[in-house]
């Protein structure tokens, strides 16, 4: 063996980390995110002081690797002082780990000296199983450093995991009250969800502070994940789940829908809008984590429990609410629950008029910043005001429209278009309120039949507008990009949703959205990948929910998508999300009477939506059920005269008939129209038996995509 092929084995101190989400930002996001990591690593003690050839140091492309020759606390000193730094960087969110072991030297293409081994490859390993600001150490480095009574009271075992390649490693957790994450890592928890043997309380049980961790929520996340065969219903206690149980984050917090205390139907848009409403400051402010509308709404009701609340959602505090609005009085009482004792942190009655709802809601946000004891900049002040109007009657009709937009029904989004319009038309300045209504805007075609060529430019005027306001607004970047999408401008709709996503990645449409173009480039593993982290933002909703189940059928995965839709279900067993892909989850699997089943439910909840009744056209048409089929077809295309439907709905049911010309003249009539829905049509069983079709191949080509 020659000397340049020689290597040399040390052990070594290996400290390496990398940035969550730095794929979805752009370009010159990426290069300002590595650049100031870059400078916070330099400033560092262990850094600065590493002498002449102590300190190797690896750029990784999302983060870097440093690796430490003769100082084993050095890697942990280093990554508390970056931790400390980063708290002033919130949208830097950084993964560590920490591990010891050999390393061979040697040279590299390039005949420079480098190093590579077990010691690096494993702490790659601990470190791939931390979320955003966890310190992860290897139990080899933790048992080297327990001796200290520096580190000894802040390593918390996590017990054993397995990593890639089926290698084996034992983790241990560093958090002090300052920096690390001590929330135990989803990776964990999912691998115990895992084990037959094994809660997810026990596991939890291993963290120290964490010790009796809301087992709930965690097996909740995990049901809805697809990670186990395990059913929660919001009321059941999920098993492991104690009444010790202590929150996962004291600054986390789960805003209630607000009681309509007089009752009153008209009133119902302002008890669930200022809830809404104070959700969406809230998340504006990044060390508070906030559970989302759809989650947090399902537990509606005047005799919530907060602490049963807090126990299944993981959050530290539970705002609850009642309103009473008599003509234009305004009476308002919020109580802020220590999600753990039960205790009220803070309470407040305001008796003010309707016009003062602005300001009513802005106070509740302050004085629950306050109460969680969050030290709030000059710029977190700004933003929990930033979104409103400045005209109380616009902001009321923006309430409304929100509600109506919801309901996520025909009549529900026309409703809400006329709020939103009639908020902008008394506040001009209202980015919301223009974001509201392009989102309005979108909805018209899924839910009501109405071709996008007719809405299409007027979302792109609201988003726009929009966007001249508040260039910061993540809705209105994800409206903007949905909207790029539905125009089949592919490159534009992907820049908008890395966007929208790194101004705000905890704004659970802005992932939904994503997914779903995601699925119509085919992208599929990407796309169960963005849905998966809209729905650990928000593990109730049963749209993302439905999302989740669709990816799983798209990718021929019928049984994952059967249990997503049997969850959903049992939630909500009167929405059309779960039995929609549901039935066809048992298309897929050839069930093709179970599926007509279902889609006749679907159907009948949605109130005869035209997208629903036309794939129950197709089913009864392959089904054997022609004349059924041929009344369908025809009832759309009345609809479609009417322009309440469009041309690929037709067509489904026209393939199921075997009448291929017709039902391509109907796509075609779609392409013509630039039908936002046509993009879809790649990943629509209906549309299967055409793959091979040179009319199939040819439309999908003029569309701009891959056949």
């Amino acid at each position: 063996m020659t000397e340049t092929a020689q290597s040399k084995v040390r052990i070594v101190h290996v400290l390496t980390m990398d940035l969550i989400g730095y794929s979805t930002l752009l370009l010159p996001q990426q290069s300002e995110a590595l650049a100031e990591l870059n400078r916070i690593v330099r400033e560092t003690a262990p850094f600065r002081n590493a002498g002449e050839g102590k300190l190797l140091r690896l750029p990784t492309g999302d983060g870097m690797v440093l690796v430490f020759f003769d100082e084993p606390e050095a890697p942990l000193e280093c990554a508390v002082e970056i931790d400390r730094a980063l708290k002033t960087h919130p949208e830097l969110r950084l993964r560590m780990g920490i591990h010891s072991g050999p390393v061979n030297e040697i040279l590299d293409i390039n005949d420079r000296s480098n190093i590579a081994g077990a010691g690096i490859d494993l702490a790659q390993r601990v470190m791939d199983c931390g979320d955003a600001g966890h310190i992860l150490l290897s139990k080899r480095v933790a048992d080297d450093l327990a001796p200290h009574p520096k580190w000894n009271p802040h390593l918390h075992e996590l017990g054993e995991y397995e990593v890639k390649h089926g290698r084996r490693i034992a983790l241990v957790n560093f958090y002090t009250e300052e920096v690390g994450n001590d929330a135990t890592p989803t990776k964990c928890l999912d691998a115990a969800a895992q084990r037959p043997n094994e809660s997810i309380a026990s596991v939890s049980g291993r963290s120290g502070r964490r010790r009796a961790l809301a087992a709930g929520a965690a097996l909740l996340l995990v049901a809805l994940t697809g990670g186990a065969l395990l059913h929660f219903r919001p009321g059941n206690p999920a098993p492991g789940a104690a009444d010790k149980a202590t929150p996962v984050d004291r600054h986390s917090i789960a805003v209630l829908p607000f009681e309509n205390a007089a009752n009153d139907p008209n009133a119902e848009y302002l008890a669930e809008g200022i809830a809404e409403a104070l959700i969406n400051s809230l998340t504006e402010l990044q060390q508070l984590k906030v559970i989302a509308r759809s989650t947090a709404f399902h537990y509606k009701g005047p005799d919530v429990d907060p602490k049963r609340v807090g126990r299944e959602l993981q959050v530290g505090a539970v705002l609850t609410g009642r309103v009473r609005q008599v003509q234009d009085a305004l009476s308002i009482q919020v109580d802020l629950v220590d999600a753990t004792t039960g205790t009220q942190l803070w309470g407040s009655a305001f008796e003010r008029k309707i016009s003062d709802v602005i300001a009513v809601k802005q106070a509740i946000a302050r004085e629950v910043a306050e109460a969680l004891k969050l030290r709030l900049s000059g710029e977190d002040q700004r933003r929990l005001v930033k979104r409103d109007s400045t005209n109380p009657v616009a902001y009321q009709a923006y309430l409304r429209g929100r509600y109506y937009w919801n309901r996520r029904t025909p009549e529900g989004t026309k409703k809400a278009i006329e709020e939103f319009g009639q908020a902008i038309a008394l506040d001009p300045d209202f980015a919301l309120g223009y974001a509201g209504l392009a989102d309005s805007f979108l909805l018209l075609e899924q839910y009501s039949g109405v071709p996008s060529q007719e809405f299409l430019p007027k979302a792109r005027a609201a988003a726009d507008r929009a966007l001249q306001i508040d260039p910061s607004l993540a809705e209105a970047h994800t409206s903007s990009a949905m909207i790029y999408q539905f125009m089949w401008q592919w490159a534009q709709a992907k820049e908008g949703f890395h966007r929208a996503i790194a101004l705000n990645p905890n704004y659970p449409t802005g992932h939904h959205w994503y997914a779903l173009s995601l699925v119509v480039d085919q992208r599929l593993d990407e796309a169960l990948a963005e849905i998966k982290r809209a729905q650990e933002l928000d593990p109730l909703s049963p749209i993302i929910g439905s999302v989740v189940a669709m990816v799983y059928v798209v990718k021929n995965e019928p049984e994952p998508a059967i249990e997503q839709c049997q969850r959903i279900i049992e939630l909500y067993p009167n929405h059309p999300a779960g039995h929609d892909w549901l039935g066809l989850a048992y298309l897929r699997q050839g069930r093709i009477k179970e599926a007509i089943a279902v889609r006749e439910k679907v159907v009948e909840l949605s109130q005869r939506s035209t997208p629903q009744l036309g794939l129950l056209g197709y089913l009864y048409a392959i089904g054997g059920r022609k004349p059924e089929a041929i009344k369908i077809r025809d009832d759309l295309e009345q609809r479609y005269a009417k322009r309440e439907s469009v041309g690929q709905t037709i067509a489904a049911v026209c393939f199921g008939l075997g009448e291929k010309a017709e039902g391509f003249a109907w796509l075609e009539k779609d392409f013509q129209q630039h039908s936002a829905e046509l993009q879809f049509v790649r990943s629509r069983l209906q549309f299967d038996n055409l793959r091979d079709d040179p009319r199939y191949i040819d439309l999908i080509r003029r569309m701009g995509l891959t056949p």
